[in-house]
């Protein structure tokens, strides 16, 4: 079934209210006679919080559409007064709420008497607006069209929505909409402590339970993630060189070598590389030497959650990285950014062939622009894109028929990388087991060991897995030889 447009962002959103032609802000319009209207003239001016002393301006805002993509105005107001509560609102969160609300409306579209559908909460139960798309998400979950997980996140979005709406006084249920039942969630923080909070659930949530595939080879670290072995980090740099993608190869090679997602390799600043004089140390794992590069808030390179913390990034690495700052194929690349957007004061360090940003920084992105042209948001798409066109299908072509692997994979490698070098020092009693878990924690900036110990626990788990499932079956090789065995002597 053909997927409809459920939104559309805007690239620029200012919000505007009428006005009187003899207020000091009002702006003019004037409407044109048109076929079917005739011609017409009002004053406006742009909406302004007197006391925060703010206008509401957003870039890439998202409209909520219905089934004839048409905005939906409940969908699109709820959306704005999220917004208007928030001083750094990051937008990718409100698109994916505009998804999901475009997807309720979808549903009640295909309802007769729309409105009754909508806000009908009668005694009982099954007939209430909720519980009828509780089970329509159900049944799409039971039909494999909507992840678990997808249609979760959908209903909790369409119980903050309804929420919002009885707040403000949009209408009144004759009935509830849910049942809710509060609890204390006792739980432990990375560092140990003990903590509590009150969670409030209601009857209309949908359970996401986690399936893991013991032979999926992945490990939990921010998404399930996949370690490539020592040949497919060759095949994937291979891969991208061969298809003449400097940046591309770069920007994996430094996520290979760091641990850093693509959010932060994609923000490096042509300071951090070019316009320094580099001093090197020794590497944690007492291999080689080190450029160490600070990341996260203030730093212009963006982090996972804001989170500050340390690079270190190899002396090789790093002067290849120099090298190609001062290149004239970053120069060339910067003079198309500038010709299109104008001089960037804190210029990205990789920029694509047409000089745009792979990825626009989170605090860029906070920024209004007024003269935004684009109705998407830069968040690494087109290395994406380059290694689903390009490199899979040149390794599946020389190497593996099967092979996949997706970008933050490479993070994951990196970790099992330094975990075997780590080992090697165990091994030979230079590093203690304790050290090495503590320098791949800090290495991967985890919160906690019990996701550092997934990596040290990795090798030995697989190994142990396909172990028992070996045993297995040469003991189920012995039951099935008996049984054969036991048929010809029947047939005797």
């Amino acid at each position: 079934m053909r997927e409809l447009r459920r939104k559309v962002l805007l690239p620029v959103f200012q919000l505007s209210e009428l006005t009187t032609e003899d207020d000091p802000r009002a702006l003019k319009r004037v409407i044109k006679e048109g076929k079917g209207h005739p011609a017409a003239t009002y004053h406006y001016r742009f909406a302004c919080d007197a006391y925060a002393e703010r206008g509401f301006n957003y870039n890439l805002f998202p409209v909520v559409l219905d089934r004839d993509a048409v905005p939906w105005s409940l969908g699109t107001l709820y959306l704005l007064s999220q917004l208007e509560a928030e001083t750094a609102p990051a937008m990718t969160t409100y698109q994916s709420r505009a998804d999901d609300l475009g997807a309720y409306k979808e549903w009640l579209d295909t309802q007769s008497h729309l409105d009754d559908v909508m806000f009908h909460f009668p005694k009982i139960k099954l007939r209430r607006a909720t519980y009828r798309y509780r089970g329509h998400l159900q049944l799409l979950i039971q039909a494999g069209e909507v992840a678990p997980a997808t249609a979760k996140r959908r209903m909790g979005t369409v119980i903050a929505f309804y929420r919002w709406l009885i707040q403000n006084n949009y209408f009144a249920p004759e009935y509830p909409p849910w049942e809710e039942r509060q609890f204390q969630l006792a739980f432990k923080t990375g560092d140990g402590r003990a903590m509590s909070r009150k969670v409030v659930s209601t009857d209309v949530n949908i359970r996401a339970p986690k399936s893991e595939d013991p032979f999926a080879g992945t490990i939990q670290d921010g998404g399930k993630l996949r370690p490539l072995l020592g040949k497919e980090q060759n095949w994937v740099l291979d891969a991208t060189k061969a298809k003449g993608n400097t940046e591309c190869y770069l920007i994996q090679l430094f996520m290979l070598v760091t641990g850093a997602r693509i959010q932060t390799a994609c923000t490096l600043r042509l300071r951090h590389i070019a316009h320094i004089t580099p001093r090197y140390s020794k590497a944690l794992t007492g291999d080689g030497e080190i450029f160490t590069l600070k990341a996260g808030p203030g730093t212009g390179i963006d982090t996972k959650n804001n989170k500050n913390g340390v690079l270190q990034v190899p002396r090789p690495i790093y002067e290849l990285l120099r090298t190609y700052a001062l290149s004239e194929r970053v120069k060339m690349r910067l003079r198309r950014f500038v010709t299109k957007h104008g001089v960037h004061p804190d210029p990205y360090l990789f920029l694509t062939q047409q000089g745009n940003p792979y990825y626009v920084a989170k605090a860029e992105a906070l920024h209004f622009n007024p003269d935004l042209d684009r109705r998407h948001v830069k968040t690494g798409q087109p290395v994406r894109q380059f290694i689903k066109e390009h490199v899979i299908p040149y390794i599946r072509e020389h190497h593996d028929k099967n092979f996949h692997y997706r970008i933050h994979d490479l993070r994951a490698s990196f970790g099992m990388n330094t975990n075997e070098r780590l080992m090697g020092l165990v091994q030979k009693g230079t590093i203690t087991l304790s050290r090495a878990r503590m320098i791949l924690k800090d290495l991967l900036w985890h919160e906690s060991f019990a996701t550092t110990d997934l990596y040290l626990e990795y090798r030995s788990q697989m190994d142990a897995i396909y172990e028992a499932v070996n045993g297995y079956g040469k003991q189920l090789q012995v039951w099935i030889d008996r049984a054969m065995t036991g048929m010809d002597v029947a047939d005797e």
